[in-house]
């Protein structure tokens, strides 16, 4: 096996992914020199190649580098890929990502958090309060973080914030000294094949903190009281039942104040400048962790309030004046019902009963398959929902499974199933004042043109 002191050269197959090019990123920090292929050029691989980075969009043995190290490949690449074929026949070490996050925690303080939704705002949030604070982390992000426009960042201090995947069950690699689950709901059914499996997965991260470590689980998970570590905490948005939750909240121009109640401490008056109640109860986990490192409170009360969040969670691209005037659009990354169920609640508690317009892109054939229901129902909780057709990312169609699936399960919502154009088209016409983009496909690409839909250009 190579040693992490010894890479000088590494080369990434699927450099642009979110948790790919964190590990690259890792790399140029340390004077490693980085080069990687990718299906197509985003904005993320651009800012990669102005980082130093060189980086290919073309599938081929020709132009990939024979004088590395070692090679990192994303579980979303195929295995028939040209270039792993090539590197794994010819004798090259061949790892996954995961194997390599391994790598990098061996020798320091982790703080994990895993959860099938949740796990980014919150491991942002994490790493955020501990650079703010000065306390220090290198950070690996599954999202860009807004406040520092990356999704890494380095620090001499040991310690490592790290968004533990589930996917292709990544994290059970991981070794955390703090770990936090956010969520164990029925997701990639592609690797785990049943619910229960997904469940177990999560119980095993959980048993993977080290002695003496300290685990936070969201209160009221189904099998949560299977979940154990040494110090073991559950949190919770107003559940005064959990260890730690948030009571007293009030919402303050479109930002929350509130209060965190622990038996042992209280933080109040905490301020959040970040939609939706889920993410008050993701910042309770990461107070709770930033209160384990005993960063002090005005410390933590200052890095909440000037978190800008993640980009493309909650994030708002169009904000009303001063007056409630102009047009709302907001952004967002969920693509599974509880995500969706989370986002439309959030807007709610913000907005009240005006209009809201949800455009939707699904995530996956086997998702929409799976959880089609769970889709509907949620998004029967918007007043207008437009379906727009499924991103295969890396899957075949599968035979009668479209969007239209999902909305044969709504029962309330306007729903209409659109092209991308005609969805332009009609944003264009009937300019939706409070207009919700999700989705985890290529539905980004869209934002920039429905801005200037609805913003006439401002």
């Amino acid at each position: 096996m190579v040693k992490l002191e010894s890479i000088q050269k590494v080369y990434f197959i699927g450099v642009g992914g979110i948790g790919m090019s964190a590990l690259a990123r890792y790399f140029v920090s340390r004077g490693v020199r980085v080069s990687g292929y990718d299906r197509t050029e985003t904005p993320l691989t651009k800012a990669l190649v102005q980082e130093g980075i060189a980086v290919h969009y073309r599938e081929d043995i020709n132009v990939i580098p024979l004088d590395v190290d070692v090679v990192v490949y994303t579980p979303a690449v195929p295995a028939a890929h040209a270039e792993l074929v090539y590197y794994r026949e010819h004798g090259f070490e061949v790892v996954k990502r995961s194997d390599v996050l391994r790598w990098i925690t061996e020798s320091s303080f982790n703080v994990c958090v895993g959860g099938t939704h949740g796990k980014t705002t919150t491991s942002t949030m994490v790493a955020h309060i501990l650079k703010d604070s000065g306390y220090g982390c290198n950070a690996f992000l599954g999202g860009i973080s807004a406040n520092y426009n990356t999704n890494f960042w380095p620090s001499e201090r040991h310690v490592a914030v790290v968004e533990a995947d589930e996917y292709d069950r990544s994290f059970l690699k991981l070794v955390p000294d703090i770990a936090i689950v956010t969520a164990m709901d029925p997701d990639h059914l592609d690797i785990y094949g049943t619910a229960e499996e997904v469940e177990n997965a999560f119980i095993q991260f959980a048993g993977k903190v080290k002695p003496g470590g300290c685990l936070i689980s969201r209160y009221g998970l189904k099998r949560g009281d299977e979940l154990s570590a040494d110090t073991h905490y559950t949190y919770g948005f107003n559940e005064t039942e959990a260890d730690v939750y948030a009571a007293n909240v009030r919402v303050e121009k479109g930002a929350y104040r509130y209060d965190v109640i622990h038996k042992n401490w209280q933080l109040k008056d905490v301020l959040l400048h970040m939609g939706g109640l889920h993410n008050i109860e993701n910042s309770v986990a990461a107070i709770t962790v930033a209160k384990q490192a005993g960063i002090e409170d005005d410390k933590i009360k200052a890095a909440i309030a000037n978190f800008k969040g993640v980009k493309r969670r909650f994030e708002y691209l169009l904000q009303a004046d001063e007056n409630g005037a102009g047009p709302v659009m907001i952004d967002d990354y969920a693509h599974h019902p509880e995500e969706l169920k989370a986002l439309i609640s959030g807007v709610r508690s913000l907005f009240g009963d005006a209009k809201c317009t949800v455009v939707f892109q699904p995530h996956l054939f086997s998702r929409t398959n799976d959880l089609a229901e769970g889709f509907g129902e949620s998004l029967d909780m918007a007043d207008e929902v437009i379906l727009l057709p499924i991103y295969p990312a890396r899957e075949l169609p599968m035979e009668g499974v479209t969007s239209a699936l999902i909305a044969k399960h709504m029962r309330k919502a306007k729903v209409q199933l659109l092209s991308k154009e005609e969805m332009q088209a009609y944003v264009k016409a009937e300019q939706p004042q409070l207009l919700v983009m999700s989705g985890a496909g290529d539905i980004d690409a869209l934002l920039e043109p429905v801005k200037e839909l609805l913003s006439g250009g401002k």
